[in-house]
C-alpha cells in the first residue's frame, strides 16, 4: 500500500507541473502587475479639491471592479483547469492502483471498485462423504503423528503401536524413560518386525507371558539383540547341559543373561568352577540358582571370597559348603556378612564348622537375630550346643516365623515376645 500511494504522489506533481497549471498561473501574475499599475497616483493639475476627491472616487471605484472582474475571471479559469486536473488524476489513479499489485502484499490490500460484493453464503459446504481425486487427497496435509517433543513417553503412547503393545504386555514405561536414550530407542522400534519377533522368541524358549513385561522392562535392550545371537546363547547353555526349563527360569530372573556373548559366558562359568573347586553339577546349581552371578561384575565375587578366607577365617571346603548352600553370599554385602558373623562367632559363641553347617544365617536380618537371641538368653533357653540338653538348632532360630519361635524353641507366649523387645 505505501509504494501505491507512493506511486500516486508522483503522478499529482508531475500533472501540478504540466502546461495548463504554468500557463494560468502566468496569466495570474500580468493581473496582479496591471493591478499594481492602476494603484499609481494620477495628479490633477488644476482643479479644485472637490473635483480631485471626486476623481480619485471614481477612480478607485473602477480599480476595485477591474480588479473583481480580473480575480472572478482567473478564478473561474482557475476552477475549470483544476476539474479537469483533478479528473485526469482521479482516473489516472485508479486505472494505476488496480492495475498496480505488489508481490508482499495479500491480493485483499488492493483497491477494487465498489462493485464488487462477496457472499460468504454462497460457498460450498464441505461434507465428510464427498468422494475426492487422488490428486486433492495428496495435497491434504495431516498433523504430525508424534509429538515433536515430550520429557515423558506417556505422550507417545497413543500415537506409537509399539509402545502402546508394550504397555498391554505390562512393560513399566515410567521406569524405561528414566534410563537416557532408551525412549527415543522404543520409538524407533517397528512392532511388527522388531518386538513380535523377540517375544515368539522367549515364548519358544518357555518364558512365559507374564514375564514378558518385567523382562523388556529391566532389559529392553533384548530388543535390538539380533535373532541369531539370542539363539547362539540358548544353545550354548543347553550345550553345558542346562535344561530347557532352567534356561527358561534363568532369562526370566535375570533378563540380561541372552545380552552377553557366547565368550563371556563361558569365561564366568570356568571361573566359578575353577576358584571354588566345583563339579560341573555344582556350578550349575549355582548358577541356575543365581544366574546373576553369569551378568553382574566379578570384583564383589571375588572380595566376599577373599572376606570369608581372610576376615572370618573360614577354610576352603567350608567356604565351598557355604557358596554351595547359598549362593548369595557371592553378591551379598560384605558388611552385613562380617556384622552376623561377628555376632554368631563372638556373643552367641558358636564355632565355625557350626556356621558352615548352616549358612542360611548370613540370609536373615541381623536385627531378628540378635532379638531372638538375646529372649532365649534372658529365658535362660540360649543353648546351641549339639551335645548339650535341649539343643537349639540355629537354622530353626533364624528361619521360623515368630508364632512358632515362641511356641516350640522359647516356650513362651507372642505378647511375652513383643513386650521383650520394646525393652531392647
Amino acid at each position: 500500500m505505501a509504494t501505491s500511494c507512493a506511486h500516486l504522489c508522483l503522478q499529482c506533481r508531475s500533472l501540478l507541473c504540466s502546461k495548463k497549471v504554468a500557463s494560468t498561473w502566468q496569466y495570474y501574475t500580468q493581473v496582479r502587475r496591471s493591478i499594481r499599475v492602476t494603484r499609481v497616483p494620477t495628479q490633477i493639475l488644476d482643479g479644485s479639491s472637490i473635483v480631485k476627491g471626486s476623481y480619485k472616487t471614481n477612480l478607485a471605484k473602477q480599480m476595485q471592479k477591474h480588479q473583481v472582474f480580473c480575480y472572478s475571471d482567473l478564478a473561474a479559469k482557475h476552477l475549470a483547469t483544476g476539474a479537469k486536473v483533478n479528473k485526469e488524476v482521479e482516473e489516472t489513479s485508479c486505472a494505476d492502483v488496480v492495475a498496480f499489485k505488489s508481490p508482499l502484499l495479500p491480493i485483499r490490500d488492493a483497491v477494487l471498485e465498489s462493485q464488487v460484493s462477496l457472499d460468504l453464503d454462497a460457498a460450498p459446504e464441505l461434507s465428510a462423504l464427498e468422494v475426492i481425486s487422488n490428486e486433492e487427497a495428496v495435497h491434504i496435509s495431516l498433523p504430525s503423528a508424534l509429538p515433536p517433543g515430550s520429557i515423558s513417553l506417556q505422550d507417545y503412547v497413543d500415537h506409537s503401536e509399539t509402545l502402546s503393545k508394550l504397555v498391554q504386555i505390562g512393560v513399566n514405561l515410567w521406569k524405561i524413560e528414566q534410563r537416557p536414550n532408551v525412549g527415543s530407542m522404543l520409538l524407533r522400534l517397528n512392532f511388527n518386525t522388531d518386538v513380535a519377533p523377540r517375544l515368539l522368541f522367549l515364548k519358544e524358549i518357555g518364558v512365559e507371558d507374564a514375564r514378558f513385561g518385567c523382562i523388556i522392562t529391566k532389559n529392553p535392550f533384548i530388543l535390538t539383540e539380533s535373532l541369531e545371537n539370542l539363539q547362539s546363547r540358548v544353545n550354548y547353555l543347553k550345550s553345558k547341559k542346562f535344561s530347557s526349563e532352567t534356561v527358561a527360569s534363568m532369562v526370566s530372573r535375570s533378563p540380561y543373561l541372552l545380552n552377553f556373548s557366547v565368550k563371556r559366558l563361558d569365561n564366568r562359568l570356568g571361573f566359578y568352577q575353577q576358584q571354588l573347586k566345583l563339579s560341573d553339577s555344582n556350578t550349575r546349581n549355582i548358577v541356575a540358582r543365581l544366574p546373576r552371578l553369569l551378568c553382574g561384575s566379578l570384583e564383589p565375587v571375588k572380595e566376599n571370597l577373599k572376606v570369608c578366607e581372610m576376615e572370618l577365617g573360614f577354610k576352603e571346603n567350608e567356604i565351598q559348603h557355604i557358596v554351595i548352600a547359598v549362593p548369595k553370599v557371592l553378591t551379598a554385602d560384605k558388611r552385613k556378612l562380617t556384622k552376623i558373623f561377628d555376632f554368631l562367632h563372638n556373643i552367641m559363641k558358636l564355632p565355625h564348622n557350626l556356621i558352615a553347617k548352616y549358612p542360611q544365617v548370613f540370609n536373615c536380618k541381623y536385627l531378628c537375630i540378635r532379638e531372638r537371641h538375646m529372649f532365649l538368653e534372658y529365658l535362660g533357653k540360649a543353648q546351641y550346643d549339639p551335645a548339650v540338653p535341649n539343643y537349639i538348632s540355629l537354622d530353626r532360630l533364624v528361619l521360623l516365623p515368630d508364632e512358632p519361635f515362641c511356641n516350640e524353641l522359647a516356650l513362651a507366649t507372642l505378647e511375652d515376645f513383643y513386650l521383650f523387645q520394646k525393652t531392647l
